[in-house]
């Protein structure tokens, strides 16, 4: 009963104190900091945007805030020269816990106003992709656990110097190291956690799982070394030593701190997100195997069973060899690092097997003996979580697998094979997953799923067969539209959260008008097949990719703050028709920027297509005035800047400043200059049709496997024109 009387007038006392008021107030404005000043999501989803950045900008802020409030708390005894008769009156121990209770309570009700505060601010910007789910999990893991950290840190430093002023450099080194030493090693930046994006389509439980692991590995970490700054409170006249032995005489009290401080180094060590990839990107071991002689694969089987609430996987699969060397060997197969081997047989019989530590492109390699025989079945049971790749660690968020969307890549969806080639049909896959009924399966690639059973626990198994060593799977709460044009058929599929929007763009005419326009003027997509394409939007990821019969569209180039974007077009369904127009220049045709200051990239002849598009749909006038004359205005303000006349006054700028003036005089030059050059251009060549067959000619030429970029120089001599012919000064 003491002890919560004395929490109660000690919180009391503590929401009496101005400071704390002004603490909190500053905190739960803080999230407006990432609208603005401090943007660490880059990506332009509207949850990275209006609920990540305010969310880490408020964590950054509040946990600072509350580390000099508990500083100037702890100190206050000793300001007032009271700290001995309080001492004398309430056990030194006992006041400091209360202390921190009081504190934590400050900053969790600082942190409720907050979320009440920002709740309707968030929904209006958010907009249709708002999810509560999502706001909670993003102010309570970004932001809230950030709080108590600072208090943790700040007192720990205040109870083993016992002086304001040390504490306060000491906490001052501790933040700034994790803004900036540590900002980029997801495990240690304990106050701005790596969040590069968050996605409005679909969930975001392997981020928050990633920033919450490492937020709890902190909270042990500070907890271990705020109890050893607890037992070095000093008491009855002793110094920090002499008050840590009698502090440490109950023998639970260190031992609570040294458990913490292990269980802390112990998670930092077994994280289980990413993995210990070798960092050279040149490495390429596992592709340079020698094949086994004489032995091919004649097909392969998986069946997986992805765990939506965990966020795991098991799976099982099975080759099958056909052996004419009449000698043992040995297979080796790529695999996800995160998935144990439970059982490996061959021909129903257990044999050895190894996966080994070295680790390269998220795969690690297993090798399974093989003994001779004609006819060979190899089955193999796997099971775990997925790792992501340490060369992205601060882009979590890829390894994704929930109830509204997966992503399976290769050795993710089962172990590939590495050293055995295929006979003369290829590597004949047949695949069967299992997954909640209002997931949509869609294989990346020209096959098609289909649903085989339907369970009773609301689940689905569906079937497809491909050809290939590996594959990539997608899944989730799609919407699907079929959209026929030019005698080719478009499935379209997208995140449901995101119908509202799309709609709202006139997705599937926005789609039907560039296939249309594009096939026409330029020829059809290399990567479309049998007259089909699929057009699959995925999580956020930072790009798209193509094959034979599928394409990827990035969501964020989706998001209603980049469909309003009117550097790309005129309106959201301008917008759209630019973003799939990098179809053609972007994936179907690759572009190499010659030097840093170059207008070209493969924005240029987008912007300039859909131009062309916009004018076709809506007229010449339309087209001069949202294209031509805005490309002109942008071009003719590049032209007068400042830094372009005088770059020598750029190079004595800040880096930072440096970063954010060039990002913006390259966005003038890719998005307004260059498609004002090609129109420069087109006048030169002979009009529109002339560089119609310019474009054609481009995009269907012969590509060098070694150098397969449209580079500048491509476009010149293709127009017969110079650098000089197409200066606008």
């Amino acid at each position: 009963m003491k002890t919560i009387r004395l929490f109660r007038l000690e919180l009391r006392r503590l929401l009496q104190s101005r400071l704390t008021w002004l603490a909190a107030g500053l905190t739960a404005l803080s999230p407006a900091l990432g609208l603005s000043l401090y943007k660490t999501a880059d990506a332009s989803t509207m949850l990275s945007m209006y609920l990540a950045n305010p969310a880490i900008a408020g964590g950054a802020a509040g946990g600072i805030l509350f580390g000099l409030l508990t500083i100037f708390e702890l100190d206050r005894a000793s300001r007032s020269r009271v700290d001995v008769l309080l001492d004398a009156a309430v056990s030194p121990l006992c006041m400091a816990l209360q202390r921190l209770m009081a504190l934590f309570a400050g900053a969790f009700f600082t942190l409720g106003l907050t979320m009440l505060l920002w709740l309707p601010v968030s929904w209006r910007l958010i907009g249709a992709v708002f999810g509560a789910a999502d706001y909670l999990l993003a102010y309570l893991l970004l932001m809230g656990l950030a709080l108590p950290l600072g208090i943790l840190s700040s007192a720990a430093a205040y109870q083993f110097t016992r002086r304001a002023d040390l504490s306060l450099i000491l906490f001052a080194a501790f933040a700034a190291l994790s803004l900036t030493v540590w900002a980029d090693n997801w495990q240690l930046c304990w106050l701005n956690p790596c969040v590069w994006a968050l996605s409005d389509d679909f969930s975001n439980f392997r981020i928050f799982r990633s920033v919450a692991y490492m937020r709890l590995t902190w909270l042990a970490a500070l907890f271990g070394i705020w109890i050893l700054s607890w037992l070095c409170i000093r008491q009855y006249g002793k110094g920090i030593l002499g008050s840590l032995r009698r502090s440490a005489r109950r023998a639970c009290r260190p031992a609570a701190a040294l458990l913490l401080l292990a269980v802390s180094g112990t998670a930092y060590a077994a994280q289980p997100f990413v993995d210990r990839s070798n960092l050279d990107e040149t490495a390429m071991s596992f592709y340079e195997m020698p094949y086994a002689e004489g032995i091919v694969c004649t097909g392969r089987s998986a069946w997986v069973f992805p765990d939506v609430k965990a966020g795991s996987l098991s799976g099982r699969a099975a080759y099958e060899f056909q052996n004419t060397s009449g000698q043992d060997w040995e297979a080796a197969f790529g695999v996800t690092p995160g998935y144990a081997i439970t059982k490996v047989q061959v021909n129903g019989e257990k044999v050895p097997f190894s996966v080994s530590d070295y680790q390269e492109y998220n795969e690690a390699m297993l090798r399974v003996s093989i003994p001779a025989g004609e006819q060979v079945e190899l089955t193999m049971e796997y099971a775990g979580f997925p790792k992501e790749n340490r060369m992205m660690s601060t882009m979590q968020g890829r390894a994704e697998i929930s109830g509204a969307y997966l992503c399976l890549e290769n050795a993710a969806l089962s172990p590939r094979l590495l050293n055995v080639l295929p006979d003369e049909n290829g590597y004949p896959a047949a695949v069967e997953i299992t997954l909640p009924a209002s997931m949509l399966v869609i294989p990346f690639g020209s096959s098609d799923a289909r649903v085989t059973v339907e369970h009773e626990d609301g689940t689905r198994t569906w079937r497809y067969e491909e050809n290939g060593t590996g594959g990539i799977l997608y899944a989730g709460d799609y919407v699907r539209e079929e959209i026929e044009a030019d005698g080719f058929t478009i499935e379209f599929y997208y995140g449901r959260r995101h119908q509202a929007v799309m709609e709202a763009a006139g997705a599937a005419d926005a789609v039907k008008a560039v296939v249309e326009y594009c096939t026409e003027h330029y020829g059809r997509l290399s990567f479309g097949s049998g007259g089909k394409l699929k057009l699959i939007q995925s999580r956020v990821s930072g790009g798209g990719y193509a094959t034979d019969g599928a394409s990827l569209l990035d969501e964020a180039d989706f998001t209603a703050a980049n469909l309003s974007n009117t550097d790309k077009g005129a309106g959201a369904g301008e917008v759209m028709i630019h973003e799939l127009v990098h179809q053609w220049w972007g994936l179907g045709n690759m572009f190499d920027v010659p030097e840093p200051d170059s207008p070209w990239s493969a924005e240029g002849l987008t912007v300039y297509t859909t131009y062309r598009i916009a004018k076709e749909l809506y007229g010449e006038a339309y087209a001069q005035e949202h294209y031509v004359d805005q490309w002109q205005q942008a071009v003719d303000d590049y032209y007068l800047n400042f830094y372009v006349r005088n770059p020598e006054y750029l190079e004595m700028l800040p880096e930072e400043k440096q970063l954010e003036i060039t990002g913006s005089l390259t966005y003038v030059r890719q998005y307004c200059e260059m498609p004002l050059k090609i129109l420069k251009a087109e006048a030169l060549a002979g009009g529109e049709e002339a560089m119609d067959q310019i474009l054609k000619g481009l995009f269907n030429r012969e590509i060098d496997p070694m150098n397969p970029y449209l580079t500048y120089q491509d476009f010149l001599d293709a127009c017969g024109l110079t650098k000089e012919d197409l200066s606008l000064a």
